[in-house]
C-alpha cells in the first residue's frame, strides 16, 4: 500500500473518532467514549444482546425490548436459565423469531462451554449459535476493542459514498468490506465501528443525507461527483410471492382463548398463535374443533422477509366443555396479547369487532 494512501486511511479514522467523541448517541446498551476513556469496560452480554436485537430492526423499536430483557435477565447466566416460553413471549412483536431461539441456545452454550464468560476472539464467537460474521465482529470490537471490521447497512452506505463505489449490492459486499477493513484502526476499534454506524444513521442517511455537517465532507468522492443520493446501488429484487391461509380465533364462554404453539423450526417457530391452515397458494380449511364458524369478512395482511401473507379469519364462541382437536385453551387471566407475534395480534384486532370482546 502506498504511504500516501495509508496516511489518508488513518486520517479518516481519526476524523470519525473525533466526531464520535462529540456526537455519540446515548443508548441503553452503549458505553460512551467518555466512560471508556475513564477506564470503564462494556458489558459483553449487553453488547451481544443489543446487536442480536438490532438485526433487521430499528433502534427505536429495540430500546424497550432491551430494557425489559435486561431487567428480567440481567446476565447471560440468568438468560440461559430462563424458560423458553417466557423469552419467546417477551420477544413477541420484535420479529425474526429465529433470533430469539438462537439467543437462548447461545446463552446456554456460553454458560456450559465458556463458564458464563463471553469469548473475545472472533473465531470463537462465530461458532456460537446465531452469531454470524457481523455479530462476531461487533461483539469482538465493541465489547473487547479487538480490531475487527464491523459492516452493517449503515457502514456499507458510508463506504459506498465515501469512495463512490457503484457496484450494486449485494455483489458489492466483499468490495465494501475490504475498504472498511482498510480503514478500521488498531486502537479504539469499537468506538470507530459505532462512529461509522452512527454517521450512517444520523447524517449519511439513505435519503437526503446531511452532507453539510458530515466530518468527511471534503473527502467524500460521491459528494464531489454528485452521486451520493444514488448510492449504494442495489440490484433489483424479485417480486415477493403471496401466500394465503386461514386463522381460527376461538373463545370459550368463560373468556379462555384457543392457542397453539408453533413448531420450533420454521417461521414464527416456538411462538404462540391462533390455530390455522398451512400458508400456501390456496388455503384449505383446517378448523381446530367443531363449531358454528363465523366469517367476519376481513383479511389480515402481513409481509415477511420473503413473501406477503393474506389470512382469512374464522371466529367462534364455544362452551366450557369443548375439547379442541389441536391447540389448548388459555384462561383469560393468563392470556397476554403481547405474547403473540405481530401477525397474530393483527388477527385479534380485526376479529375483535366480530366477537364482542369488550
Amino acid at each position: 500500500m502506498h504511504e500516501r494512501q495509508r496516511l489518508e486511511d488513518v486520517e479518516y479514522s481519526h476524523r470519525m473518532l473525533r466526531w464520535y467523541d462529540r456526537n455519540a448517541r446515548v443508548m441503553p446498551w452503549r458505553m460512551l467514549p467518555t466512560d471508556r476513556a475513564a477506564g470503564a469496560q462494556p458489558d459483553p452480554y449487553r453488547v451481544w444482546l443489543s446487536e442480536v436485537m438490532l438485526q433487521q430492526t430499528t433502534v427505536a423499536a429495540v430500546r424497550d425490548y432491551f430494557l425489559r430483557f435486561t431487567t428480567l435477565w440481567p446476565t447471560v447466566t440468568a438468560l440461559a436459565a430462563a424458560d423458553d416460553a417466557d423469552v419467546m413471549g417477551e420477544w413477541a412483536g420484535l420479529g425474526y423469531y429465529a433470533r430469539a431461539r438462537n439467543l437462548l441456545k447461545c446463552a446456554r452454550e456460553i454458560v456450559t462451554l465458556h463458564a458464563g464468560v463471553f469469548p473475545s476472539d472472533y473465531d470463537i464467537l462465530i461458532k456460537l449459535p446465531g452469531i454470524g460474521p457481523y455479530t462476531a465482529a461487533a461483539v469482538s470490537a465493541i465489547a473487547f476493542d479487538q480490531p475487527e471490521t464491523v459492516v452493517d447497512g449503515n457502514v456499507e452506505r458510508v463506504i459506498a459514498r465515501l469512495f463512490d463505489i457503484h457496484t450494486p449490492l449485494p455483489s458489492a459486499k466483499p468490495e465494501l468490506t475490504a475498504v472498511a477493513a482498510r480503514l478500521t484502526p488498531t486502537t479504539r476499534a469499537g468506538d470507530y465501528a459505532q462512529a461509522v454506524m452512527d454517521l450512517g444513521a444520523t447524517i449519511c442517511t439513505p435519503k437526503s443525507p446531511a452532507c453539510g455537517i458530515c466530518p468527511l465532507l471534503d473527502a467524500c468522492l460521491a459528494r464531489a461527483a454528485g452521486t451520493q443520493a444514488d448510492l449504494p446501488r442495489k440490484a433489483a429484487k424479485p417480486a415477493k410471492p403471496t401466500r394465503h391461509g386461514i386463522a381460527y380465533l376461538v373463545r370459550r364462554t368463560d373468556g379462555a382463548w384457543l392457542l397453539e404453539r408453533r413448531p420450533d423450526k420454521g417461521l414464527l417457530g416456538g411462538m404462540l398463535g391462533w390455530p390455522g391452515s398451512d400458508w400456501q397458494e390456496t388455503p384449505i380449511e383446517a378448523p381446530p374443533l367443531s363449531a358454528e364458524w363465523n366469517d367476519p369478512g376481513v383479511e389480515v395482511r402481513h409481509t415477511f422477509t420473503h413473501f406477503h401473507l393474506r389470512l382469512l379469519l374464522r371466529t367462534a364462541i364455544v362452551g366450557t366443555q369443548t375439547d379442541p382437536d389441536k391447540g389448548f385453551f388459555v384462561p383469560l387471566d393468563a392470556f397476554r396479547l403481547s405474547d403473540l407475534p405481530t401477525v397474530m395480534r393483527k388477527a385479534y384486532d380485526l376479529a375483535a369487532h366480530n366477537m364482542a370482546m369488550d
